[in-house]
């Protein structure tokens, strides 16, 4: 007789840990990137919410960044309407300063003009200075500012009317004493007699004489630059501040002229041309 044959027992544990098994190793390929359909698809639907929640700021965040840009335009307005005060203080003290130095000067504030202020004297060349220097230094200030005034006038006009020498006298302005000199070595004598006649006379009337110790002093009650020369009669008598605004223009205008004179000469030592012909390009 065959054996019995037995029957088989019920396990369905077994069946279980099949399952669990079959789960284990699909999630292990997934987790380490499996190259499956499903690993694809769910990594396509999953990189941007991925990306967006790695971009998301906390609430607390956000709120804190906000606060903090505002605090920083609060403090960048803070900071202009500081400098603001601070620059328009020191414009009221520069010009108290100016306007103390200016009613200390003797000469006033008479060739203060805006927007320099009242004294405007950068390089301090007075601020040691006794009375008699500062009244000095106007008084070389307004000769030479005269001078350039006729010198930049002269450069103008003898370069496009020279009758004198024939008219062969010609070219930029600043070779002109030389080509005077090579075509009439004598005119120059009376030229200078003529300029050491005017210096004798503007020194009678407000210098000291040396004689007396003082080589360099200026009269009491001299003005600096009032030599009484006014053939054409500008300056007016009766108005005090007419007066002072026609000095001002004076001595502008000549200060102007001496840095215009000066660019002349160097412009046409430089490219050898007439003033008009490089204004004309």
């Amino acid at each position: 007789p065959s054996p019995p044959q037995l029957a088989k027992p019920h396990r369905p544990h077994l069946k279980n840990m099949k399952i669990q098994t079959v789960t284990f190793v699909a999630f292990s390929a997934l987790s380490l990137g499996a190259p499956t359909s499903t690993t694809k698809t769910r990594s396509i639907l999953t990189q941007p919410a991925a990306r967006l929640a790695r971009s998301r700021m906390p609430l607390g965040s956000r709120m804190l960044r906000k606060t903090d840009v505002k605090a920083e335009t609060e403090l960048e307005k803070f900071q202009a309407k500081l400098e603001q005060q601070f620059v328009e203080k020191r414009i009221e003290m520069l010009e108290e300063t100016q306007a103390d130095r200016a009613a200390q000067s003797p000469i006033g504030s008479i060739g203060g003009t805006a927007p320099m202020g009242e004294f405007w004297d950068p390089a301090s060349f007075t601020r040691e200075a006794d009375t008699n220097s500062v009244k000095r230094y106007r008084e070389a200030e307004l000769t030479h500012g005269r001078v350039a005034m006729l010198g930049a006038l002269g450069f103008l006009l003898q370069e496009s009317f020279h009758p004198l020498f024939g008219g062969n006298i010609d070219g930029p302005a600043v070779y002109h004493f030389q080509e005077i000199s090579r075509v009439a070595p004598n005119f120059w004598y009376p030229v200078f007699l003529a300029i050491a006649v005017a210096e004798v006379a503007r020194a009678r009337i407000g210098w000291e004489d040396p004689t007396s110790g003082s080589l360099f002093g200026l009269r009491d009650g001299y003005e600096p630059g009032n030599l009484g020369f006014d053939p054409l009669g500008m300056m007016p008598k009766n108005d005090e501040q007419a007066s002072i605004d026609m000095k001002n223009k004076e001595l502008n205008n000549g200060r102007l002229a001496m840095l215009g004179l000066s660019g002349m000469i160097v412009q046409e030592l430089l490219n050898g041309k007439p003033i008009l012909e490089n204004l004309h390009g």
